[in-house]
C-alpha cells in the first residue's frame, strides 16, 4: 500500500519541470548549466526544482570545482516502481476473485 511518504514523493515527481529533470538525470549526471540548456528553464527556477527533487532523496550533489553535478538515485525510483508493481497485483488478485464489498 502507498503511504504519505509515497504520495509525497509523487507529488514531487508529478512536476513536469521535475519529470523531465529527472528523466534526463537517468541517461546522465549533469551539472546545472546542462539542464537550463536541455529544460530551457531558468536559472533560479531550475535550482528551486533541483532544492526539492534533493529533499525529497531523489537526486544527489556531486561538487566539481565551480559547477555542481547532479545524479539521480535509482533506488528511490525503484522502490516507487515496485509499490506500484504491488499495487498492480493486488488489483489483479482482486479482479480475478470478483472481491467487492456489499452495498448495505
Amino acid at each position: 500500500m502507498l503511504t504519505s511518504v509515497d504520495t509525497d514523493l509523487l507529488r514531487v515527481l508529478a512536476d513536469p519541470l521535475r519529470l523531465q529533470i529527472v528523466t534526463l538525470l537517468a541517461e546522465e549526471t549533469l551539472c546545472t548549466t546542462h539542464l537550463i540548456e536541455e529544460t530551457g528553464a531558468r536559472q533560479t527556477n531550475l535550482s528551486n526544482h533541483l532544492k526539492v527533487l534533493r529533499e525529497a532523496g531523489v537526486v544527489e550533489t556531486e561538487p566539481c570545482g565551480r559547477y555542481t553535478y547532479y545524479r539521480l538515485k535509482p533506488d528511490v525510483i525503484a522502490s516507487l516502481a515496485g509499490q506500484f508493481a504491488d499495487l498492480a497485483e493486488t488489483a489483479r488478485t482482486t479482479a480475478e476473485n470478483n472481491v467487492k464489498r456489499s452495498c448495505p
